[in-house]
């Protein structure tokens, strides 16, 4: 599959930033924006900002969910977009990085690890393996929009809007949230 992105084959890259700036201006001037601003590239493909690799995860959090049996065995068979929304539906309970009552955090005082939730490690939960998970698919900007539209459960959402935060640069975070800012739905972190 041939790579025809302006930064590789040199054509047309400033009419390409001339877009997304008029495209930026026409959703900052016509009464709100409904879609987050395009930032470097065009169309529905998202920029990832920061490290490739690591999607900018705590390293610990990181290694622990690349030698966890749920993301090297289970996750592994799920090819799909629409595969892995499906599990977070059903499997996902909370949102937090570790699995409840996996991590040794007592004795712990002050600004230790523990206390910042990066310490000594634990299970890695579910959802950031899930979360990890739709990083390695590289998702369009499409499907980050159905995940945090998703009506069905209120941890597909979470999982989008980690996703976002995450991936995405800095500061392009404000019109990915904004319009979701009032969202009054109650889950368990």
């Amino acid at each position: 599959m041939a790579n025809n992105s302006p930064a590789l084959t040199g054509n047309s890259q400033p009419q390409h930033a001339a877009a997304a700036a008029a495209q930026q201006q026409q959703q900052c001037g016509g009464g709100g924006a409904t879609k987050p601003a395009v930032s470097g590239k065009q169309g529905n493909v998202l920029p990832l900002w920061g490290n490739e690799k690591t999607m900018n995860l705590n390293p610990m959090i990181l290694t622990n969910i690349l030698s966890s049996p749920y993301f090297k065995v289970q996750l592994y068979e799920l090819k799909t977009y629409h595969e892995v929304v499906d599990e977070i539906y059903f499997k996902v309970t909370h949102v937090e990085p570790w699995e409840k009552g996996s991590r040794k955090t007592a004795g712990q005082t002050g600004m230790c690890g523990g206390v910042r939730g990066v310490g000594t490690g634990g299970i890695v939960s579910t959802a950031f393996c899930l979360l990890y998970k739709l990083f390695t698919l590289k998702l369009t900007r499409k499907q980050v929009m159905g995940l945090i539209t998703h009506t069905d459960s209120p941890y597909i959402r979470a999982l989008g809007f980690m996703y976002i935060r995450y991936t995405q640069p800095p500061t392009d975070l404000w019109d990915w949230f904004e319009s979701f800012l009032d969202d009054e739905e109650f889950f368990t972190l």
